[in-house]
Formats: structure tokens, C-alpha cells, sequence
């Protein structure tokens, strides 16, 4: 048996029930192949992959609040730090219903090679809790939050473990966890990114990852002789990646068609209206029935859809395995040429093969949606400076780091044999790095 079918074979043993872990380590190693293969022998003695497949420590504490109604509340708080081979751990901290150890896994063990993409000098984690903000008064939240932060604070630090947004978390439940992390340490360090602008925070942060995902995509369609200007785009989402990749494909010349919830999907023929969206989603915190019903050339669609309309682009932007085998056949079947995933793992791997078999042009999210981590790390950097650079300084950093990752994983693809595959591209491009300093630094 060879040494990736080993640790497939090891990490669905020691790892059940946990199928998004396992459907992440699977899509990179079996990209890897070829690389691991060509060191196989070396890669076994150091058991490099064992080592990459098994995080360095995983936390799962409980969270008790107390509603407004004055009864406790108890949600399971996660983080698991995975990797911190080339930086401090980086990661999101994502509050959803759906979130469990498996899901934190995966989205820790991607954020390793994404982090690696970038250039900059920051290792994979992530954290959350299965609590959900929405519906919650801002009360609720920040007693949640500081419950949360009053455990969390023992095991991250500026050096150490850098947490920042996710689905969920924005910059209202970042300030709250700031503020009792804060209080506790009595220590004020960019321990968190997302941060309010008047605290830390960066200029272009709450824009990066949605611009980030238009930057990569417009240098991958350029590299491969098509442009940006009048194409028609699909994107489903409608949080802060979705609406700033609305926002910028726009500006591009592009025209997006669709936007959606977790109850439907919009579509307007006359291209979304940014700040309409803003309004309802940021403001109001409203369902897309409010676009609607102020948008008279919008459509609502109840449950799924988005993938049925006839796009040259589509750009998922809501969650993990949204884009399924059968929509990959509709899209194809529409023409589309390119799909660059917005979400983490948003497309699943039967789907993912689809569209590179049809040469639909596929940007994995690890490289696609990398902005946003890639400017949290600016904002690092600014905290360790104690400066605030311009928004236009951040923004040509951002789009500078997102054409580089492009090139990256375009030149790895190439030098084994697989161009036009960025998912193999990008992971063995993220891959090399995290190896090097692995072994490098021995056993540890």
C-alpha cells in the first residue's frame, strides 16, 4: 500500500464520524501524489504526512450564558490549532448551529495550506461553537461572546494563536471578544483581527476576501485569454465574502445575477443592487424576501437555485459542499467557464471533477478565498507596527498576494505535469512550504 493510502486508511480510523475531514485530507492528498511520491521514502521516515494529518492540540470547553429571559444557555466552544510550522496559528472562529469537531478539522487543516499560499508567515487553525447569533439581541451575543473569550483567552495570544471572523462572527461579536480578552490578560495586542477600525483594525479588511476571490479569478481568466468585462456571474451567499465579491466583480465590468440565503436565492436581471444588499443583510439583518420585494427587477426562489442560472462565472460564496454533482452538470451545460470558490470547500469532490473534466476553469477556495486571511495577517502586521496603512496601501498588498497565489500554483501544476489543474497546483504550492519548514525544525 502506498504511504498516502496508509494515512487515508489511518486518519478515517482515528477520525469517525467526522466526514468533512475526511473528504478535505482525501482532496489533498490525493493531490499530493505525485510529490509525495517522488520523496515517499523520506516523507515515510519523518512520517510527514502523519504529522500533518493529526493536529497539534484540540480544545472543546463548554459555554454557559444567560438569555434575556434569564435562563442559562450552554453551547460547546472549539479550537483546534493545527499547524504552526511557518507562523503563528491563523484562523477563523465560525458560529453556527452546524459546527462540530469534524467541521473545525476540516477547516483547520485547509487553513494550513491556504495560509501557506499567501507568502506570509502564519500557520493553520480555526475554532467556533455550535451558538447562533442570529435571532440573539446584542445583549445575547456579548454574553455568549465573553463567556466564550473567558475560556478561549488560555490558549491564544499575538504569538501564539491568532483568531479572527468566520460565518457569524463579524465585527460585533470580534469587538465583544476583544473587549474581554482585553479585560482578563490586562494586555491590549492584535490577539484578534476583524477589528474594529477605531481599535486595530484594518482598512480593507471587511472587504478582502470577497475582492481577494475577483482578484485571482480576473488573473486566472486573463492567463487563460478571457476577461471580466460584461460576463455574466452567479454567486450564492450573501455575507460579507458574497457581497463584497458582488461589489467588486461589478467594478470589473462584470454583471452578477444572483445572491442567496439559507431560505432561497435572488435572482435580478438587471444585476444586483450592492447597496440594496448591504442594507438588508449588514443593516437589517434581514432574509433576501426584503431584496425582493424592494428590487422590482428581482426574483425570489425558495430553497436552492442559484446553479440553474445560465452564468459564464460562478463564485460560491455560502458554505462547505453547496455546489453538488448536478449543479456542476447545469453549469456546464450553460456554458460557464470558470468557477472559484468564495466559501471554504463549497464544492464537493464529485462535482469539483466534473467541472475539470468539461475544462471548466476551477480555483479552489484555499487559493480563491486566501484574501481574507491574507489582509488579517496585514492587520498583524500593522498591530505589530502600531500603524494604520491607507486602504488603497492594504488593497494593492491584497491584489499583489492574490496574482502571486495565482502564479504559484499555475507554475507548481505545471512542473508536475498537471497544468490547468489549480487544485493540485495549489496544494502542492502550499504544500512544499509547510514540508520545508517541517523538516527543518526536527521532530517536534
Amino acid at each position: 500500500m502506498s504511504y498516502v493510502d496508509e494515512v487515508l486508511e489511518r486518519v478515517i480510523a482515528k477520525n469517525p464520524a467526522e466526514p468533512e475531514f475526511h473528504q478535505a485530507v482525501k482532496e489533498v492528498l490525493e493531490s499530493l501524489r505525485p510529490v509525495i511520491e517522488a520523496n515517499e521514502e523520506k516523507y515515510r521516515k519523518e512520517a510527514l504526512l502523519e504529522r500533518l494529518t493529526e493536529p497539534d492540540r484540540q480544545f472543546k470547553f463548554r459555554v454557559p450564558w444567560v438569555d434575556d429571559k434569564g435562563q442559562v444557555q450552554v453551547n460547546t466552544g472549539y479550537r483546534v490549532q493545527f499547524n504552526n510550522s511557518i507562523g503563528p496559528y491563523k484562523g477563523g472562529l465560525r458560529l453556527h448551529p452546524s459546527v462540530n469537531l469534524g467541521i473545525i478539522k476540516f477547516l483547520g487543516f485547509e487553513q494550513i495550506f491556504k495560509n501557506s499560499l499567501t507568502g506570509l508567515p502564519i500557520g493553520g487553525g480555526k475554532g467556533g461553537s455550535d451558538f447562533d447569533p442570529k435571532g440573539k439581541s446584542d445583549r445575547e451575543v456579548m454574553a455568549f461572546c465573553q463567556s466564550f473569550m473567558t475560556e478561549l483567552c488560555k490558549y491564544i495570544g499575538a504569538d501564539t494563536d491568532v483568531p479572527a471572523g468566520d460565518i457569524g462572527t463579524g465585527a460585533r461579536e470580534i469587538g465583544y471578544m476583544f473587549g474581554q480578552y482585553k479585560k482578563i490578560k490586562s494586555v491590549y495586542e492584535g490577539v484578534l483581527t476583524g477589528k474594529g477600525l477605531s481599535y486595530g483594525g484594518s482598512l480593507a479588511r471587511t472587504e478582502a476576501t470577497g475582492y481577494g476571490l475577483l482578484y485571482l479569478t480576473e488573473e486566472m481568466m486573463k492567463c487563460n485569454g478571457h476577461d471580466m468585462k460584461d460576463k455574466v456571474v452567479c454567486i450564492s451567499g450573501s455575507g460579507n465574502v458574497a457581497i463584497y465579491a458582488t461589489q467588486k466583480a461589478q467594478q470589473l465590468g462584470a454583471k452578477v445575477v444572483t445572491v442567496s440565503d439559507s431560505t432561497g436565492w435572488v435572482y435580478d436581471s438587471e444585476g444586483i443592487d450592492v447597496a440594496l444588499l448591504k442594507e438588508v443583510k449588514e443593516v437589517k439583518r434581514a432574509r433576501l424576501t426584503e431584496y425582493a420585494a424592494a428590487r422590482p427587477s428581482a426574483e425570489y426562489h425558495e430553497g436552492r437555485g442559484v446553479w440553474s442560472v445560465k452564468c459564464d462565472i460562478a463564485l460560491p460564496c455560502a458554505t462547505q459542499n453547496e455546489l453538488l454533482l448536478e449543479d456542476a452538470k447545469q453549469l456546464v451545460a450553460n456554458g460557464c467557464i470558470a468557477v472559484a470558490e468564495g466559501a471554504n470547500m463549497p464544492t464537493t469532490l464529485e462535482a469539483t471533477e466534473y467541472l475539470q473534466q468539461n475544462k471548466v476553469l476551477f480555483a479552489p477556495g484555499k487559493a480563491a478565498n486566501a484574501g481574507g486571511v491574507a489582509t488579517s495577517a496585514l492587520e498583524m502586521s500593522q498591530n505589530s507596527e502600531r500603524l494604520s496603512w491607507t486602504f488603497e496601501e492594504v488593497d494593492g498588498k491584497l491584489k499583489d498576494i492574490m496574482v502571486n497565489i495565482f502564479h504559484n500554483l499555475d507554475d507548481a501544476a505545471k512542473r508536475y505535469g498537471k497544468e490547468g489543474d489549480y487544485v493540485t497546483g495549489a496544494n502542492i504550492a502550499g504544500f512544499e512550504k509547510v514540508a520545508e519548514a517541517m523538516i527543518a525544525q526536527g521532530v517536534c
